[in-house]
């Protein structure tokens, strides 16, 4: 086995400098010898075989379970290298069987209805808070950031994403705003105490995380114009001037979209605007990977614009604007990865080794992906009627700045919104 897997193994890993010591003891070097080197071992000939047989999902499983272990360089170097190499290669014949039943049976693992969705959320999302705040910024965004230009700090980046997002909705004062999927609360926090917002409505099936944001809320100084609910989005029945949805469309499914839809347009008024934030693919429409959809996102998937926009058409909706944000999601995955794995410690203290492996190959694949795979985020800006937005879009400049001078000028409301 050992033989056939280093054989295997060399036929995919073509470029950089790994090492790889199987479970007989024995060291391959894989590559061209270029790069820094890197190494992993292997604790037993069932991990070999498993890897062969699909390393897509057992990778992942064999690291959080100890049985694959990196010995030089880091776990992203190790993934990054592996992808950079498999994006140039054919992927063997039976691992692209698997890929196309994946594909075949996908809309069985995307079933989102009320009931399968809270539970699917409360897999990820309802984790001991103690754990994001280890990774997060101060204001717990658990979404891509905004970086403006190198360097910028991960908090000044996710507050930069918060302004550039409600410039884009367009906020006067008094809006009533809809956040769908509204997480610890910071989105709808900006929106009232910064934006302008007259009642931010924020829902979740989270239920750290609606505790999270009613906590805030009540601390906030304006908890009157918020109102966090555990609630399903299906399920809100009044009309909104604005919406808007961060990171939570991933957990839809391709078979919900439609549905998504037309309940946005139902509870947009007829001279609102929404603004739709998510990962998306820069390929054609495939499969979640098997090990994030068992671990991490049980019922997401990351769409490909082409399965998006139909649905929008069929809904009835305007497409006003549409924004990709490439490496963006990339240096977030990064800053979290770091100071995730510089609390290392303490998260093992609060999860357990096994949990806090998981989470650091989560957070090291995912980047991976947005650095090599092409993913990326769109942002689409979504209205009932063409004339809902102004016809070019130096607003969205012009409402950042003035919502920047808000910042300054009312630190209090800023603080609060944090």
């Amino acid at each position: 086995m050992a033989k056939t897997f280093a054989t295997l193994l060399g036929k995919l890993v073509l470029t950089g400098n790994l090492e790889v010591e199987t479970a007989d003891g024995v060291r391959h070097t894989f590559g061209d010898g270029t790069g820094p080197k890197l190494g992993a071992r292997l604790t037993d000939r069932a991990a070999e075989r498993e890897l062969l047989i699909d390393p897509s999902f057992y990778l992942g499983e064999l690291y959080m379970e100890g049985r694959f272990v990196v010995t030089e360089g880091s776990l992203y170097d190790i993934l990054e290298l592996g992808a950079k190499n498999l994006a140039k290669l054919e992927v063997l014949p039976w691992v692209k069987a698997i890929e196309r039943a994946r594909v075949l049976f996908r809309s069985f693992h995307q079933r989102n209805d009320r009931k399968r969705a809270k539970q699917n959320i409360a897999r990820h999302y309802d984790h001991d808070i103690r754990i994001y705040e280890l990774f997060l910024d101060s204001d717990r965004q658990y979404s891509c950031a905004y970086f403006e230009h190198p360097g910028q700090s991960l908090d000044d980046a996710q507050r930069a994403k918060k302004r550039h997002i409600a410039a884009k909705l367009l906020i006067d004062e008094g809006d009533s705003v809809l956040d769908i999927g509204c997480g610890f609360g910071g989105m709808a926090l900006y929106l009232a105490g910064v934006a302008g917002a007259g009642k931010a409505t924020g829902v979740t099936l989270s239920e750290e995380q609606i505790a999270a944001a009613k906590a805030r809320a009540e601390r906030s100084g304006f908890a009157e114009r918020l109102d966090f609910r555990l609630q399903d989005y299906r399920d809100v029945e009044e009309t909104f001037g604005r919406i808007v949805s961060v990171g939570m469309f991933e957990h839809v499914g391709v078979a919900g979209y439609d549905e998504y839809f037309r309940n946005v347009r139902r509870l947009l008024k007829d001279d609102g605007v929404m603004l739709l934030h998510s990962i998306g693919r820069n390929s054609v429409p495939g499969a979640t990977n098997a090990w994030i959809r068992k671990y991490i996102f049980p019922g997401g998937y990351i769409p490909s614009l082409s399965e998006v926009l139909p649905a929008i058409e069929r809904a009835g909706l305007y497409v006003t604007d549409i924004e990709i944000l490439r490496l963006h999601y990339a240096e977030t995955l990064r800053a979290w990865r770091e100071r995730f794995v510089a609390n290392w410690d303490e998260a093992v203290k609060i999860a357990g080794e096994r949990f806090c492996r998981m989470w650091e190959f989560y957070l090291a694949g995912s980047e991976t992906s947005f650095r090599v795979d092409g993913h990326m985020v769109f942002q689409i800006q979504l209205a009932r009627r063409q004339s809902a937005v102004p016809i070019t879009r130096n607003y969205i400049t012009e409402r950042e700045d003035a919502l920047r001078r808000r910042e300054t000028a009312e630190p209090a409301l800023r603080e609060a919104a944090e």
